[in-house]
């Protein structure tokens, strides 16, 4: 499911012409998805989508641990 939120937010950028998003870490507040499994479904699902389409995407953490988490995953992209 947290899968196909980001899909559905990046297939309605792109639709609607918009060249960059910004995503939060997605449930992983009071809904308390794990988050190391949350960001590794944010980076593959946009790291995939961004193989077809030209969008910017920008991760937006608050905390050091899912900062260094993101990091991880994406290295500086």
């Amino acid at each position: 499911m947290l899968e196909s939120s980001y899909k559905s937010c990046l297939d309605l950028a792109v639709q609607n012409g918009i060249s960059s998003i910004a995503f939060c870490c997605i449930s992983t507040g009071v809904f308390g998805f794990p988050q190391k499994e949350a960001a590794e479904i944010a980076a593959r699902t946009v790291l995939e989508y961004r193989q077809k389409h030209d969008i910017q995407v920008i991760f937006n953490v608050f905390k050091e641990d899912d900062y260094e988490i993101y990091k991880g995953l994406l290295g500086r992209n």
